[in-house]
């Protein structure tokens, strides 16, 4: 494939370019599946207003995300290991946003580490922290993100358990992989992808392996892993992360304006609408479905952001339009990074931002800023 238009064009050429176990980890949600298609599906149904003789020549992408500037109101979202899409994949992800300059936020559950994103990149990252059992080496992850100068910390608060996803677990996608006939016979079919990897040195969960307790390598993971997301998880965890914490803080997985609430009393700067992208409860509402009533929460108080389903630049813009001040991007992102590296997310960006431009210009705004509901056909959100 020669010319990438779409994000579609890029999930394409991920499928083709890396194996299954993995291409599906990221192409799949819990159970039926069900919020993972509503996600994107419920964005279809919006509808844009047009408007002509409009002077929109000059138009404005440029806002504010958690107090930080960037070129647009976009975020590359924290995804588990998005070093096994491409070869030190955290690190591809966190340069292409720089140039672009958007936020780039890293997962607790990367390949690449705290220390590597650091070291490759200039500009400050965010950092993504789930809440673990271990809360000694949450404080020094924590103090691992202070060190490395992130701008903000994400905490991740709907992943108390995992939900059921079934291709994971066909696949037998564990810690470490299960080598099964298939997987063996996918990888071999993937000679491209197996030879990057051979290539790096980061094969492994860097910001855990080696930090925490007990857990020396790949093999000791998985017992370790299956113990540490803590279901004890409270607010009062959020509040003292708070006090612990001396940048931003922003709280990602809130589905209700009730639990907005409560994020916003325990010190949240932002608050991010997302459903892990349909992979932990399924059949629940899609993120842009649950984003009006959590703006109508917290949206005079704190930034809205929401995570989950955007593949296009007029995604983006709906929601938008509804009360968002910005939006994340995982699958979109991944795809562009399994395809082609650093140059797939840069082109995955630059589809979203001109999607987001030219739309902008239908609808008759030259700012992005400037956006609201006005912008799209009442019955359609």
């Amino acid at each position: 494939m020669t010319v990438i238009a779409t994000i579609e064009d890029l999930r394409v050429l991920a499928e083709k370019r890396v194996p299954r176990m993995f291409y599906e980890y990221v192409d799949s949600g819990s159970w039926s599946e069900s919020t993972y298609r509503a996600n994107t599906e419920d964005f279809g149904h919006m509808k844009f207003r047009q408007r002509v003789a409009v002077n929109v020549e000059r138009r404005n992408l440029k806002t504010r995300m958690a107090g930080q500037e960037v070129t647009m109101p976009l975020a590359i979202a924290p995804t588990g290991i998005a070093g096994m899409q491409r070869a030190d994949g955290e690190i591809l992800g966190a340069r292409a946003a720089e140039k672009f300059g958007i936020p780039f936020v890293l997962s607790t559950m990367s390949v690449c580490s705290i220390e590597d994103i650091a070291e490759h990149t200039s500009a400050p990252f965010w950092f993504q922290l789930y809440v673990m059992r271990d809360r000694h080496f949450m404080v020094r992850l924590i103090d691992r993100a202070a060190a490395a100068k992130c701008a903000a910390l994400v905490v991740t608060v709907d992943l108390q358990f995992h939900g059921v996803r079934l291709k994971e677990i066909r696949n037998g996608l564990s810690v470490p992989p299960k080598m099964t006939v298939s997987n063996l016979v996918s990888l071999l079919s993937k000679p491209r992808w197996c030879l990057d990897m051979a290539g790096t040195k980061r094969r492994t969960f860097g910001n855990i392996v080696g930090h925490a307790a007990n857990v020396k390598d790949i093999t000791s993971m998985s017992s370790w892993v299956s113990q540490q997301f803590d279901p004890t998880l409270s607010w009062d965890d959020v509040k003292w992360i708070r006090r612990r914490w001396p940048g931003k803080l922003i709280i990602k997985g809130i589905m209700c304006a009730e639990d907005a609430r409560l994020a916003v009393d325990s010190g949240a700067d932002a608050v991010v609408v997302s459903n892990h992208g349909g992979r932990q409860m399924d059949h629940a509402p899609s993120t842009i479905a649950a984003l009006p009533a959590v703006v109508d929460a917290v949206g005079g108080e704190t930034e809205v952001h929401i995570d989950g389903g955007i593949r296009s630049g007029q995604d983006l813009l709906k929601a938008l339009a509804l009360g968002a001040k910005a939006g994340y991007i995982g699958r979109s992102f991944l795809y562009g990074l399994a395809a082609r590296g650093e140059s797939g997310v840069t082109r995955c960006l630059e589809i979203i931002r001109q999607d987001l431009d030219l739309t902008l210009a239908f609808v008759g705004l030259d700012d992005v800023k400037a956006v609201d509901s006005s912008i799209l056909v009442a019955g359609t959100y």
